[in-house]
């Protein structure tokens, strides 16, 4: 149903943005409407407030681009956050910023999270996900650097609850798909 529910609200968003007929601008506004309520129904928010932010969205509907970076200590252990919207355990990472590249957001993403300067050394693989996963009503991909640490000393955001150097076998509550990432990013270093 999400993915539907998607492709519906990119036709709409599409529509909007590239006609100039008013008879089909009337038409892709009926559209969002409809969707947006839809939403409103899985979000509980409400579906004119959902209605304006598709309505922000300019120019061809593209999935969303995370950035995350795995970072391996000298032993082997990897760096890990414990989130605090979920209490799962995670690489740091975030979505990718309008006017920076994936490496430029991964770097103020770690910043932000972490209070170490990173630099991105090695691209490992795109992660996906598709409306419906992870409960996420929109196509996103994900973009997995190893990275190294140039500066500064871990400290906790209010985006995590703990932070710290592990091994992965000591984490069993994993987000989304970060094992997953972080066994990728695992075997190109070994």
């Amino acid at each position: 149903m999400l993915k539907f529910m998607d492709k519906i609200r990119s036709i709409a968003q599409l529509g909007l943005n590239y006609s100039k007929d008013k008879y089909d601008l009337a038409r892709y506004e009926e559209l969002l409407k409809l969707i947006s309520e839809q939403y409103s129904i899985l979000t509980e928010l409400p579906a004119t407030e959902i209605a304006d932010q598709f309505k922000k969205e300019l120019g061809y509907i593209t999935p969303k681009v995370g950035v995350n970076g795995a970072v391996f200590s000298r032993d082997g252990k990897i760096l890990l956050e414990r989130r605090a919207e979920d209490k799962s355990w995670g690489l740091p990472g975030g979505w990718a910023e309008n006017g920076e590249t994936p490496e430029q957001s991964l770097k103020r993403e770690f910043l932000e999270e972490t209070a170490l300067e990173v630099e991105p050394i090695e691209f490992v693989k795109v992660f996906s996900r598709l409306p419906g996963m992870f409960n996420q009503p929109h196509t996103s991909v994900h973009l997995l650097y190893l990275c190294e640490i140039k500066s500064g000393e871990i400290k906790i955001s209010d985006e995590s609850i703990d932070i710290g150097f592990f091994h992965i076998e000591e984490i069993n509550h994993w987000h989304r798909e970060h094992k997953e990432m972080v066994l990728a990013a695992k075997e190109l270093v070994e």
